[in-house]
């Protein structure tokens, strides 16, 4: 098994502010009669949990998820869920679904030509999948990472850069999904998120996602003075408001697929 480069409990800090468009996502699904559902990438349970609130009714909810850290996580949180350690991209359930929801996960996960279609075909008929992603590679946050990624001592080591999956527009996915799907509805929404602790709120933030991949790769010393490289070039980018707070801008977007 891979090195397991998740913290759940880095995830949860922000929880009410990650919980916002799981909440937004969730109201969106128009199936009603929803008996069998999953939450892929479910990290430490949060999404889950908004999940079997939103369905009470629901006979199954499950949730899947590659870091041991998450699941344990999720186990914790929700003891009668069952939850198991699964890579999405091989994830080989043949159970159909009338939900299967996929909260800032499939980001990671390469081919989405073929990825979305295979989880289209795991739905009932009128079954939903809703997915929503991070659109936010362009903003200061992450062109920052990369800049102190590419411009440090550790620059060959993070040649590669992050493991996101390369970015695909609105219109790519409707092209993709339009006829497998009797409805289809995307949208993409900017959250800004009042942050209190100044810049470093952003970087906490931050190193719960988006610097994992290049932190995991560097050794304690070199993780000190990249992370302090980025907060520099953060303080920059990201103004204090008088009451100490910063405000995050955060894009998304929004796939809610019904079979």
């Amino acid at each position: 098994m891979e090195q397991d480069t998740w913290s759940a409990n880095q995830y949860i800090k922000f929880e009410k502010e990650r919980n916002r468009p799981i909440m937004d996502l969730i109201a969106q699904i128009p199936t009603i009669e929803v008996n069998k559902a999953i939450d892929i990438g479910c990290g430490p349970g949060n999404s889950t949990e908004l999940l079997a609130t939103y369905f009470p009714k629901a006979k199954s909810i499950s949730g899947i998820d590659s870091s041991t850290d998450m699941i344990k996580a999720a186990r914790k949180r929700m003891p009668d869920i069952h939850f198991e350690i699964s890579d999405i991209s091989k994830w080989k359930d043949k159970s159909l679904y009338d939900v299967i929801l996929a909260n800032a996960s499939l980001q990671w996960v390469p081919d989405h030509d073929i990825l979305f279609p295979s989880l289209i075909q795991k739905l009932n008929k009128s079954g939903t999948l809703a997915v929503q992603m991070p659109d936010n590679l362009n903003e200061s946050t992450h062109v920052l990472m990369r800049k102190v990624a590419s411009e440090g001592p550790w620059a060959n080591k993070l040649k590669d850069g992050s493991k996101r999956t390369k970015r695909e527009s609105a219109d790519w996915y409707y092209q993709l999904l339009k006829d497998k799907t009797s409805t289809l509805n995307i949208w993409r929404t900017t959250y800004f998120h009042p942050l209190h602790g100044g810049h470093e709120a952003i970087v906490e933030w931050l190193k719960g996602t988006g610097l994992r991949p290049f932190l995991t790769q560097l050794n304690q010393n070199e993780q000190s003075e990249f992370l302090e490289k980025y907060t520099t070039e953060i303080a920059k980018a990201y103004p204090i408001y008088d009451n100490g707070d910063v405000l995050l801008p955060f894009p998304r977007i929004f796939i809610v697929a019904t079979r």
